[in-house]
């Protein structure tokens, strides 16, 4: 492969206090079978041994900096996209890691027709910080089709962040990723479907390419559905009755989840059911278990044995 004709991927990799994550994220990157790639490691001052980790490879493409983001982690993504040397942008979070072949794959898909596509994603691994065997989990893309602003409004947000490989010159047409307090969380969503006002050429890669990692830190102490509200509200106008409760049903359905989890019964019911009411499918039927098991809890203290 000559790959002074091939396209030149840049990572941008924000990090804070991951080292004991880091050093697999960074070689998954390095030691890709693609190697035409720039890793750019944005550090947001971090109080760990992030910076010694990062100074023991001694690739020339990997560049490192720091800045402080101030908690808004699109500050920090920001800063990688505008260093950026690469036609591609491909986002990795510092405590993820890809497959070897995972631009490689990118690559050949953009060859096949590089005028149709604008934004490649593709499927990850779920993997415990505690490994566990017996259950795997994938967080699963879908194709998203034409117009993509409405389907992944309706559909929710499909990419994961550390899947997605976007052209360069979409961010600076977008105004770059928004750095809003409000949308932290969210972000990355509403960047996609600032991108697919612009471009229907989105293309899905229905492989695992990568793994995502989830900390075991009991329950998240914060409602997603916030920043959700946030990234979608400017773009709900373009859909239609129906599939705006379509869409409104999903962040009804991650509050629902979250106050289910935090035992907030009675707000996760009242969420759940509109959900069963508006929602997918799928959704529906995980709302109808979450709901059920959420009775179930309250049976013991108004049941007493004889």
């Amino acid at each position: 492969m000559n790959e002074s004709k091939e396209p030149l991927f840049s990572v941008v990799m924000p990090t804070y206090n991951h080292a004991h994550f880091l050093y697999r994220s960074i070689n998954s990157v390095l030691e890709q079978t693609y190697s035409n790639l720039e890793l750019i490691v944005i550090d947001n001052h971090s109080t760990d041994n992030t910076e010694n980790l990062v100074r023991m490879f001694t690739d020339s493409r990997l560049h490192y900096s720091k800045i402080n983001n101030e908690g808004i982690i699109a500050r920090s993504r920001n800063h990688g996209i505008k260093k950026a040397n690469g036609e591609w942008i491909a986002f990795l979070d510092s405590d993820d890691w890809w497959e070897k072949n995972k631009l490689e794959a990118c690559t050949r898909q953009i060859q096949k027709d590089n005028q149709k596509i604008d934004f490649l994603y593709h499927d990850l691994e779920i993997t415990q910080e505690t490994p566990n065997t017996i259950f795997k989990r994938t967080l699963k893309g879908q194709i998203l089709t034409a117009p993509v602003l409405n389907n992944l409004l309706i559909k929710g947000n499909v990419i994961a962040n550390s899947s997605a490989v976007v052209r360069k010159t979409l961010f600076y047409q977008i105004g770059f990723i928004s750095e809003k307090e409000e949308l932290v969380a969210s972000e990355d969503y509403h960047t996609w479907l600032k991108i697919a006002q612009i471009t229907n050429n989105f293309v899905y890669l229905p492989h695992i390419l990568g793994h995502y990692m989830t900390h075991n830190k009991g329950v998240s102490k914060k409602d997603m559905s916030l920043s959700g509200w946030e990234a979608i509200g400017e773009f709900l106008d373009i859909l239609q009755v129906k599939e705006k409760l379509k869409a409104k049903a999903n962040l009804k359905y991650t509050s629902g989840r979250f106050n289910y989890l935090s035992g907030n019964i009675t707000k996760a019911i009242k969420d759940l059911h509109f959900v069963v009411k508006h929602g997918s499918t799928s959704i529906k039927l995980k709302s109808c278990f979450m709901i059920l098991a959420s009775l179930a809890k309250r049976l013991p203290n108004k049941i007493q044995p004889k």
